[in-house]
Parts: C-alpha cells; structure tokens; sequence
C-alpha cells in the first residue's frame, strides 16, 4: 500500500481534511453562506477492528479531522436489508418494516430514503444514487429501496459483473456526476468488502485488502469533489458508515459485538471533531444528512435517529 497513487490518495484526504478544519462559513469572495451539500459512502460489511488495523490513510484523515466513533450500532438485524435501510431512512425495521435482504412488504411510501425525502421536501436540490447491489435501485428482492424519485440513479449490477468491477464503474460514474453536475446530496456504495469476507473470513488477507481497496475508491470521490469549480463556496458533509459488522468466520446475521458494532465518520467544515462517549448509531446517519441541509428532522416524519457530530 505504498505506491505513488496510493500516496496521493492520502495527501488528498489530509489536504481536505485540513481544508474542512480551516474553511470559513462564510465565502470569502462573495461573503455569502458557503453552499451545504452531503455526500454519503456506504461500504458494505465492515468489521471496525479489522478497518483499524488495515492501511487506510484517506478514512483515517477524514476521522482523525472529523467526528468519528468504531463503536456505532446497528440496533437492527445484521444483514443488509435492515441495515441499509435504516441508515438511508432513519428509521429502524418496525417502521420501514425490512428485517431481511428480502425487501418486499416495505413501508418505503411511509419511510423513505434521505434522498427522496429530500425531494418531497425541497425538490429543487439535486439528488444522486449510484448503487451496484441490486436490490439498492432495481425491483430485485422487493426493492428498490432508493425511489425513482431521485434525480439520477445510477445502477450497476455487481451479481452479475462481480462487485470489483461493479464498485469500480460506480465511483467512476459518480466521481464524474459529483465533478461535473450540481448535486446537492448524494449516496454511494460499495460492496467488494462484503463478498470478500464472505468467500474468505474477517481476519483473511484478503477481507483486509477489500478494505484498504475501498479506502482508494474514497479518495477519488473526494478528488472529484476537489476539481469541482464551486468547491471553494461549497460546504460538503462526508458521511460513511457501513451495514453491518461481521463475525470472524465472515459471515453476519447475530448478535455478537463484532456484528452488532459499526462505524459513523462525519468530516466537513460543519462537523464539530472527536470522538464521544455516547455511541452512535446507525439510524443517526440519514437524520444528519438532512439536518446538514436544513431539513427537520420534522418530528412528523417518525424517524428515530439524532444527529450527530455537526457543530451547534
């Protein structure tokens, strides 16, 4: 994990985390409110242990500058129907009503993701998903569980294509959308890291090298957001948080502390840095991505996550 593209990778995170610490809230040139945008990453099936032992240099600036906590829970079942779904919703299983990766009988109407929430609220904001499990954006398994109500979806299909392949054409799609296009908010996931410690175990080589893998993938996406020619009078929120934790045969689904344990990184001029005692969990997720753009929570809504790590 020494080669010269890896390091760029890390100074680029360092340079933006460095730059979120110092920016002011106010645009220097046009002394306006910078403008608040999200972006959250989701990697799928992450053991925070082995995340802390793997050479992560862009998920590390981004934690060591932001708000970050390896203690986060899930408080849903550990697969990732449930846990997918409430980290975009906010809202745990009793509500959205997914409690396996069979996704059909969902309240999504009710409970929607943060994305299409964000579209019934103020839809002139522009809203992006690209996603490669298929249940993710497809009617696959009773999904999708992101709406045609976005404004861009983007779908790959990593059952078919294997998910290397699949996550590297998402970030590669959404690099371009986030570089070129006026997003507002925007999900993206990852899902190597999961089909690796399935085919291996959590404590392989190879579960390590996923993550380490995923970790470059950040690095574009933020490099995207860097060659944005509004990125000087943007505020951006970076989220990432992960499904669900693993047990050490590499699998998922109980209660141990090691799959019951994510997660929650937040980094931005916004984000108040550290760590804290009260865990986070993995409802919180959604809910500040909304609050980062002035939406609620609206206590109409009913969704059961609290923001966390944004500056008061």
């Amino acid at each position: 994990m020494s080669s010269p593209r890896i390091r760029r990778l890390a100074l680029l995170a360092v340079s933006f985390a460095a730059a979120s610490a110092c920016r002011p809230a106010m645009s220097a040139a046009q002394d306006t409110p910078l403008r608040t945008k999200v972006l959250l990453i989701g990697l799928d099936g992450v053991r925070v242990d082995i995340l802390a032992a793997a050479q992560t240099p862009v998920i590390d600036s981004l934690a060591s500058a932001g708000f970050f906590s390896d203690e986060a829970k899930t408080r849903v079942r550990t697969v990732s129907g449930p846990g997918w779904s409430s980290m975009v919703i906010g809202a745990r299983t009793d509500r959205h009503l997914v409690d396996s990766n069979d996704f059909s009988g969902n309240d999504y109407a009710t409970y929607p993701d943060f994305l299409t929430r964000i579209e019934r609220e103020r839809p002139e904001l522009n809203t992006l998903a690209v996603v490669d499990w298929p249940p993710l954006g497809t009617t696959d398994s009773g999904g999708p569980l992101f709406s045609d109500e976005i404004d861009v979806r983007i779908d790959f299909d990593g059952e078919l294509d294997g998910y290397r392949l699949a996550d590297s054409l998402s970030v590669e799609a959404a690099a371009k959308q986030l570089r070129e296009t006026d997003v507002d908010a925007a999900f993206v996931y990852l899902g190597e890291i999961d089909v690796v410690g399935h085919e291996t175990n959590s404590r392989s080589p190879q579960y390590r090298a996923a993550i380490e893998w995923a970790d470059t993938r950040v690095g574009l996406l933020l490099q995207a957001l860097r060659d944005r020619p509004t990125y000087a009078d943007e505020d951006w929120l970076i989220l990432m948080s992960t499904d669900h934790g693993r047990n050490d045969a590499g699998g998922h689904g109980g209660t141990s502390p090691s799959e019951k344990t994510i997660f929650f990184l937040a980094s931005g001029p916004s984000v108040e840095p550290g760590r804290t005692d009260c865990p986070p969990e993995i409802v919180d997720v959604a809910v500040t991505a909304l609050a980062h753009l002035g939406l609620g929570p609206d206590p109409a809504w009913g969704l059961q996550g609290e923001v966390r790590g944004l500056k008061q």
